[in-house]
């Protein structure tokens, strides 16, 4: 059984995603359910096929949270120290051509969100920049073409 890597805040948010669907989307599926059942003939009723579709991705999702929980591996980012680009590092890189400065974190694939600058330790930037240092430059394939990237800094814990 392979394990997940996740952050602590990460595993926090798939807990908590997993409880709500259990204590409150779960209970309030069967409700409308049973709502939809009383007004008469399922066939063509949509309230009440919507309602089944709902609890059908509803339960997927229960099962899925449940396997990752399962199999995750919880990375004490704030012990991590060093000047090399490993999982749950902030690295601030600033694109060679532009000029343009961002910073990321690198974290396990369920709590990646590129809006927040949180990237899969599987995507292409983050494999690019694990085991690289402060100065070093990387290459990566985008969608617009090659890349080239310097890391600035590396950080890891809190701020």
């Amino acid at each position: 059984m392979d394990k997940i890597p996740t952050t602590q805040e990460g595993y926090n948010a798939l807990e908590a995603e997993l409880k709500k669907l259990k204590t409150v989307d779960r209970p309030t599926v069967i409700e409308a359910i049973a709502t939809a059942r009383e007004h008469g003939d399922l066939s063509e009723n949509a309230e009440y096929h919507a309602a089944r579709e709902q609890q059908s991705f509803i339960e997927g999702r229960i099962q899925e949270l449940e396997a990752v929980i399962s199999k995750a591996q919880i990375i004490d980012v704030s012990s991590l120290s060093g000047s090399s680009v490993k999982f749950g590092a902030r690295v601030l890189i600033v694109d060679e051509d532009t000029d343009v400065e961002v910073t990321y974190q690198i974290v396990g694939h369920y709590e990646a969100n590129a809006d927040e600058g949180k990237l899969s330790v599987q995507a292409p930037i983050s494999r690019a920049l694990i085991g690289k240092e402060v100065g070093d430059s990387v290459e990566v394939q985008t969608p617009q073409g090659k890349k080239s990237y310097e890391i600035l800094e590396v950080m890891y814990g809190e701020g």
